[in-house]
């Protein structure tokens, strides 16, 4: 006779120990690492990791020093305002869904507001790099605020490092593979803030904290508060609330990844709902740090993912040319048409 349905699976976001690959160790323990990250990364494409050994007073500096920027007034951290991906973002100044194409019903409505740092051109003497696609850093004149950022900047940096690492032995490629495509990375932190002074809006279900988008780049490495707010698509349409476990870093993939395995392991789509705790939104915190890749590199299909996809491939793209659609669209207000794989589940999921 038939079977009932089986219910199905509960949605989680995996949790993977890396501690093999930041000490010392065995060859077996950092297998079973390599083969849990892709699982996760191709069932998930968010994962939640421990172990990456950032010490607590970094950790916690950095909170430290997010708070005391935003805590600033408006006019305040508008002197800080800076040209490209650098600086302060205001609140409804993007609209990240138009990174993929897809207009939101209200244009420029993210309510978050940002401040980005990040590696610039002259890091790299030699190479001949524009600040035109790195961009030069401003920092706020507040009492050790720099000096907190930038020790956790290194930290987030050798987490990615490390996770690439972890990315090329989980693919089967030589453990350096991604060296050559990273060696003057176009890397950004950005320290998101969701909040509104009370009194300020009308939570009418139009305004959103952060539109749906994937990430850019190669790997996005996530220190976030345990506050209500983020949400990842799931494989069954589905948006799903994430919440980090305490000590834990979420990572996602970016769309490069997603290009290299031809979406076998996820670029997966998230987005930040307003925070709304006893009918008023509650403040959020979150910094990522986007390892987005050399922008000269070419990123194609590997050969061995040629066949995932039914036998579809992404066509070759330079990473300048991808990461400037994505910018011009949450940024200048420009919907991004070669977005077409990720817009199809975005309308997917809000049919």
């Amino acid at each position: 006779m038939p079977q009932p349905d089986s219910p199905a699976p509960e949605f989680a976001v995996p949790v993977v120990d890396i501690s093999a690959y930041v000490g010392d160790g065995t060859d077996e323990e950092r297998a079973a690492v390599a083969e849990a990250l892709d699982t996760a990364c191709a069932t998930v494409g968010f994962v939640q990791i421990i172990g990456h050994g950032i010490p607590d007073d970094i950790w916690n500096g950095l909170g430290e020093a997010s708070d005391a920027f935003f805590n600033k007034t408006l006019d305040e951290k508008k002197e800080y305002l800076a040209p490209g991906n650098r600086g302060y973002s205001p609140p409804k100044s993007e609209s990240l869904s138009l990174s993929l194409g897809v207009e939101s019903s209200s244009r420029m409505n993210d309510f978050f507001e940002a401040f980005n740092v990040g590696v610039e051109a002259r890091s790299f003497p030699g190479l001949g790099l524009s600040e035109d696609d790195y961009g030069l850093n401003v920092w706020p004149d507040i009492d050790a605020f720099r000096a907190k950022v930038e020790a956790y900047y290194g930290e987030a940096s050798r987490v990615a490092r490390t996770l690439t690492g972890v990315f090329a032995d989980a693919l089967g490629l030589e453990h350096d593979f991604f060296a050559a495509l990273t060696d003057h990375s176009i890397d950004v932190l950005r320290m998101n803030n969701y909040a509104l002074p009370e009194g300020t809006v009308t939570l009418d279900g139009d305004l959103t904290g952060m539109g749906e988008h994937t990430d850019y780049g190669l790997v996005t490495v996530l220190w976030a508060d345990q506050v209500a707010g983020l949400q990842v698509l799931g494989t069954d349409g589905i948006w799903h609330d994430v919440s980090p476990i305490d000590g834990a870093l979420l990572i996602n993939l970016g769309d490069l990844t997603a290009r290299l395995t031809n979406d076998r392991w996820m670029s997966t789509l998230h987005r930040v709902k307003p925070p709304i705790v006893d009918g008023t939104i509650k403040r959020r915190r979150s910094v990522a740090f986007f390892h987005d890749g050399n922008l000269d590199a070419v990123i194609e299909t590997l050969p061995s993912h040629l066949d995932a996809d039914d036998g579809l491939a992404y066509e070759p793209i330079l990473v300048r040319d991808h990461i400037k659609a994505k910018l011009a669209g949450s940024r200048q207000g420009k919907a991004n048409t070669a977005a077409v794989r990720e817009a199809a589940r975005v309308l997917a999921a809000k049919g």
